[in-house]
């Protein structure tokens, strides 16, 4: 469980003193589920994300895993005990696939046969042929950069994996493909991860919990995406939602949702048009 204790964090200085990027954020992220920090750029999401792995202090404030304050850890070990994904994949381009995967784990003092093995374990794992062990990254395709991303933060078996806006790089099927990657990794593994998305069907698509932020990563809103759609919290929220929070929809033929003025948003999979069941296909006003 990771827990937010009334974190603020400031970066620059003004004549009126420090902009808070994030300003007095309390929240607590549950165990084994998928947790989505969701707002538009420059809202304190990133931050928030980077604050749990040390890479960013808090101002002021707390942030525990499992009741343990991460200021108290050494900041070596917590980096290399946590997960961590990001959106060109990171990958040391000199070094093989292989090496990439198993970076931490040699780090650990894993030797290099075991290592290897684990390697071979999570090249299989995340969908990728035991032939591409020996390229290079500049050889790889986007997705399967990504998916050697993935490998690599989950192949010492952190309980916590950080994503930062993981998939943004990569076009809409890919990006569906890794989705429904990290949706089934999370099932096997039940890893917890904090997910960061400016995109609004990416947070519904994987979210257990979603959490839509706004400058100074001031929370709107939090909950079940179903939650979320059924009842928007203010105007803010069913506005960034944009359609999907809308009340307009109808079912038209083939179970095609549109709105009132015609507009095609999706396809209708379950039983009402903005519950669960609903695949959106407009874009909301920050995508």
């Amino acid at each position: 469980m990771i827990e937010f204790r009334n974190v603020t964090k400031r970066f620059q200085r003004t004549k009126e003193g420090a902009l808070p990027a994030v300003s007095q954020f309390t929240h607590t992220i549950e165990s084994r589920t998928i947790h989505v920090l969701l707002g538009s750029s420059g809202c304190g999401k990133t931050t928030l994300l980077r604050m749990v792995n040390r890479m960013e202090s808090p101002t002021s404030g707390q942030i525990l895993i499992d009741g343990e304050d991460v200021a108290d850890a050494d900041e070596v070990q917590l980096r290399r005990s946590i997960g961590y994904v990001m959106q060109a994949s990171g990958l040391l381009p000199h070094r093989t696939v292989m090496d990439n995967v198993t970076t931490v784990l040699r780090l650990q003092g894993q030797s290099k046969k075991k290592a290897h093995e684990r390697g071979m374990e999570m090249l299989e794992l995340v969908g990728l042929s035991p032939d591409l062990a020996k390229r290079y990254p500049a050889h790889l395709s986007g997705g399967q950069a990504q998916r050697v991303g993935v490998a690599r933060a989950l192949a010492p078996n952190p309980n916590i994996v950080l994503m930062d806006e993981p998939f943004a790089a990569v076009d809409p099927v890919v990006r569906r493909q890794l989705q429904e990657l990290v949706l089934d990794l999370q099932r096997e593994l039940e890893t917890t991860i904090l997910f960061v998305t400016h995109d609004v069907d990416e947070a519904l698509r994987i979210a257990d919990e979603v959490v839509i932020l706004t400058q100074g990563a001031q929370i709107q809103q939090h909950g079940t995406p179903s939650e979320i759609l059924a009842n928007p919290a203010n105007d803010f929220v069913e506005e960034f939602l944009g359609v999907r929070a809308s009340r307009d929809l109808y079912v038209g033929d083939d179970n095609i949702v549109v709105d009132s003025s015609g507009r095609p948003l999706g396809a209708l999979t379950g039983t009402q048009p903005d519950g669960p069941g609903f695949t959106g296909a407009g874009e909301g006003p920050n995508q």
